[in-house]
């Protein structure tokens, strides 16, 4: 039995991986993990130099022993960026289905377009509106809520994307044939199937003449090309070409083809493209590998051998070499990957160090990078230009051609008209008929596109049946409460509820323990274990304060089943000078001193805790059961406005460089702790501002913020204060991107940033801000993410999150599309099922690829799972007790064998119910054993200890 005092010691012992934890949380991370950029220069033969380029060069460690730190980037989670089957909205989603498009010119005269859709999300009974907004800088896409009673205006959804002001007002385009050339734009966006180069070079070469004019390869060339793909025949093949001739054999006889993921890919191999021996420049294979965004060098030889350099190519387009090596002793590949130096960063990071002797896996990697690659590419400034004056001239161009229908159809047009899901009741046959012929049309078009192999069916998970790190688990299901705030506690999850107090709930047990009683109104918590410190702001308006309480001494009262505390009880706790507090925050690295900042109307009070060594021991020496004596008033800070939003920033010295980033009105600003003195971080320009987060995250040990509002995340590299004055620059590692839906909260952990909405979690990276998967989590909350990450969901538990089905074959059809995708969430309520709220977590360690140490043991002892209040007794035990310890198990597991036979014959039963109420009911009963089963073992131990 552990004691007090033990129980101090322990609390100290999980200081250091609570740290790490928060640290990882928050986003410690580095850019340099996606390489570094370098100037290679080439030379021939005898020295002089011939070429030169700056490319950004990944090369994971170049020492297999070398002892890396666990979780840095050696595990490969393989995700395609900005995936088309959830980027291509309006093939996915508009064609072929009754939508409305508008179009009209912006406030500097440019044309736009609008198309805007009522959807069910994925088929999850989730509906939305989905819009799309066409100009010549890009296409902008948002989701929007729906409401059943209140319809959205066009205007109103130009508004939320931040467009109020038009030289003409948008008109609704009432011909079908719109459809062809909206595609059309999209398809701007870039092909959805994919040509690569394969450069075939010996040991020694180092002039692109001498790699061009290799006529064979050797048999580790032949092995990996078998590992990329199928060899094909040119003459008559129907597929994706990417740019052979199929029909007089003009550019070779085979190829090697493979479809991944959705994705056409054909490889430009060198040695199977034609080769001439009067040529020495193999102009005709130069042609199509020279022309490739993407270029695979296979280089024979060791590593200790003269190295490739990507300015041996004379090429203007190609950016990115991915340069690969076979060892035959242990039978694996080494990777390398040479990018251009404006090619944004895209991943996977190489692992550390870059070598697979898992075949299939590095054929995933491979495959992956080169797409997230071509992608990357494209935004390139050379690219991107490009893309933008071909989208500005097909919009313009449309635009005149749809003027005089616009005006002949004045009388039919419906300017800023409600958005419908379908036409009203008494709306004409002749709109009816309209109807059905744009539906035909857009079905006609969406069935040509995927004939042709160019429909975004790409799926977004690699491997067969590989669990994603961001797949959910049941952790509490059918509770009652509206969970307003909580937090992790060990294994726990400690919740402030809206009508009953303050809850911990353990996910194991049948029913939660109440902390507090309803007195006790928690809007905020935060549960810091290393500092056996509870902190949380309870009740509102000028009554609202800030209360500390120790872990140790709640935990002590959950063991000995005190009385459940009530707001009288906490007048110890109180924080006094935080009367009226509508919002505090705390800083995330708190290794030596733990800083709060209180928000009172415009007022911030900076309050900070010491932490002599061995506090832990000091603490119980005392006796002191609150630690409010330990907090000081360090100063106050007036600002011009109520904060909305406030996040706490560690300058790198900790000495008059600390920071707090507050948002209020239309900015960001950025206060000195120290001083009080003000710098403005961030303007918003926007009418109406939703203010979500500012995320503290460390870059190689320098302070950076993720400042996110309405759609947008913007990241900005915060320099340290000098002194009194701001070192705040403009800097190229700021950048920024949009979210498809608005949030309402967000969590960073690296390398993922999610975005909790009202019905989906949306997945992207934090070094580029690309998606990588949307999940559909019907009536959203997000509970709890310091820690592990809690959020509640109306989604019934299932066992949809425990291995979602892949795409197990690489040579499936490209005419077959993927109609669907396999969602990693539990699906929504089925017919007959009563609404409810169960809550789910995704475990940080999945997040952020590393061993998190964990409590073992939650704050609920065995005496408190074990031993229930009498109201928890049921009546009438389903058999009698007896005073053998021994026999009693013996029972329990004969009850808990016959119980499971009897749950499979009751499943057979109810197969022609549906399968959620099945699976629901079935985890009900389940429950229900287990706890019979602790309550048998409960009686027993207190039946032997009486006899004793």
């Amino acid at each position: 039995c552990l004691c007090s005092f033990c129980n101090a010691a322990v609390c100290l012992h999980f200081s250091g991986s609570a740290s790490e934890d928060l640290g990882c949380r928050r986003g410690d991370f580095s850019r340099k993990h996606y390489g570094s950029v370098e100037l290679l220069i080439s030379s021939d033969a005898d020295g002089a130099i011939q070429r030169a380029g700056r490319f950004r060069v990944e090369n994971g460690s170049s020492d297999e022993t070398s002892d890396y730190t666990p979780g840095t980037w050696r595990r490969t989670d393989v995700h395609l960026e900005n995936p088309e089957y959830h980027t291509r909205w309006f093939f996915k989603y508009f064609l072929g289905k009754v939508h409305q498009n508008y179009v009209g010119t912006d406030a500097e005269k440019n044309p736009f377009y609008l198309s805007v859709v009522l959807s069910d999300q994925n088929n999850q009974r989730v509906p939305q509106y989905r819009a799309i907004l066409w100009r010549k800088a890009g296409t902008l896409k948002i989701s929007l809520p729906y409401s059943p009673t209140k319809t959205l205006s066009v205007k109103s959804i130009l508004s939320a994307m931040n467009m109020d002001r038009f030289e003409k007002g948008p008109r609704e385009i009432l011909n079908p044939e719109i459809q062809k050339d909206l595609l059309v734009l999209e398809e701007q966006e870039g092909s959805v199937n994919f040509k690569f180069g394969v450069l075939y070079a010996k040991d020694g070469q180092l002039t692109d003449d001498e790699m061009f004019s290799n006529e064979m390869g050797s048999e580790s060339f032949d092995k990996f090309l078998n590992l990329l793909g199928d060899t094909i025949t040119l003459q008559g093949w129907a597929g994706y070409r990417g740019g052979l001739d199929t029909k007089n054999d003009t550019t070779g006889i085979k190829s090697i083809y493979t479809v991944y993921q959705g994705h056409e890919l054909m490889f430009h191999v060198s040695t199977m493209l034609p080769y001439s021996k009067e040529n020495k420049q193999q102009v005709e294979r130069k042609r199509h590998i020279g022309n490739d965004i993407v270029t695979i060098v296979f280089q024979e030889g060791d590593d200790a051998s003269s190295s490739f350099k990507p300015s041996m190519i004379r090429s203007h387009f190609t950016h990115i070499f991915a340069l690969v090596r076979y060892n035959s002793q242990n039978d694996s590949y080494r990777l390398k990957i040479f990018s251009e130096e404006s090619v944004p960063l895209f991943g996977p990071p190489l692992p550390s160090p870059p070598v697979f002797t898992d075949h299939q896996e590095f054929r995933d990697f491979l495959l992956v990078k080169l797409i997230n690659g071509e992608k990357a590419t494209l935004e390139t400034p050379t690219f991107a230009q490009k893309r933008q004056r071909t989208l500005d001239m097909l919009i313009r161009s449309l635009y005149q051609d749809l003027m005089p229908d616009l005006h002949k159809n004045m009388l039919n047009r419906r300017s800023f008209s409600d958005v419908l899901p379908e036409s009203p009741k008494s709306a004409r046959k002749k709109e009816e008929a309209r109807q059905a012929e744009f539906v035909r049309i857009g079905q006609a078009l969406k069935l040509k596109t995927i004939v042709r192999g160019d429909a975004p069916t790409s799926l977004v998970t690699t491997g067969l049946c590989r669990k994603e790190p961001w797949e959910s688990q049941s952790f509490c299901s059918t509770f009652p409460y509206e969970i307003v705030c909580a937090d992790s506690w060990g294994q726990s999850l400690l919740a402030a509820t809206d009508t009953a107090g303050v809850m911990l709930l353990d996910g194991e047990t049948l029913l939660p323990v109440q902390v507090f009683d309803k007195t006790m109104v928690v809007k905020q918590m935060h549960v810091l274990e290393p500092q056996d410190l509870l902190i949380t702001r309870a009740d509102k308006g000028k009554d609202a304060r800030l209360y500390v309480f120790r872990l140790s001494t709640m935990k002590r009262g959950l063991e000995e089943r005190q009385l459940v505390r009530s707001k009288c009880d906490s007048r110890e706790n109180k924080l006094e000078k935080t009367k009226g507090c509508h919002l505090y925050s705390i800083n995330t690295h708190h290794g030596s001193e733990l800083r709060i900042v209180a928000a009172i109307r415009n007022k911030l009070l900076l309050i900070t805790r010491k932490h002599p060594r061995f506090e832990g021991f000091s603490a119980v020496a005392s006796g002191a059961d609150s630690p409010v004596e330990e907090f000081q008033y360090i100063r106050e800070i007036c600002l011009c406005d109520p904060p909305v939003v406030m996040a706490l920033v560690d300058g790198p010295t900790g000495e008059n460089d600390n920071m707090i980033c507050v948002a209020y009105k239309h900015q960001f600003d950025l206060i000195n702790e120290s001083t009080g003195d003000a710098y403005r971080l961030h303007h918003v320009d926007a009418n109406r501002v939703n203010f979500v987060a500012a995320i503290d995250v460390y870059e190689d040990g320098e302070a950076g913020l993720l400042l996110c509002y309405n759609y947008v995340c913007y990241y900005k590299k915060v320099c340290p204060f000098n002194g009194s004055t701001p070192m705040i620059q403009s800097n190229t590692s700021d950048f920024h991107f949009s979210w498809n839906q608005m949030p309402n909260a967000i969590v960073c952990a690296f390398p993922y940033i999610l975005a909790f909405t009202t019905d989906s979690i949306e997945i992207r990276l934090v070094v580029n801000g690309n998606l990588v998967y949307t999940a559909v989590v019907p009536e959203l909350q997000l509970s709890a993410s310091r820690s592990d990450i809690y959020f509640v969901s109306s989604a019934p538990v299932s066992s949809a999150s425990n291995c979602s089905s892949r795409d197990t074959s690489s040579q499936s059809s490209p005419q077959t599309p993927t109609g669907y995708e396999m969602p990693v969430f539990p699906s929504p309520l089925g017919d007959g099922e009563a609404a409810c709220k169960h809550i789910f977590k995704i475990p940080l360690c999945n997040l952020v690829g590393r061993s998190i140490e964990r409590p073992l043991k939650s704050p609920l002892v065995n005496k408190v799972l074990t031993t229930p209040a009498p109201t928890m007794v049921p009546p009438t035990p389903l058999i009698s007790a007896t005073h053998s310890l021994s026999l009693s198990r013996m029972e329990i597991k004969e009850i808990a064998s016959r119980t499971r036979k009897e749950l499979l014959l009751c499943n057979v039963v109810m197969s022609n119910l549906s399968p959620f109420s099945v699976t629901s009911s079935l985890q009900r009963l389940d429950r229900g054993t287990k706890w019979e089963v602790r309550q048998r073992i409960s009686q027993t131990e207190k039946d032997e200890q009486e006899e004793h």
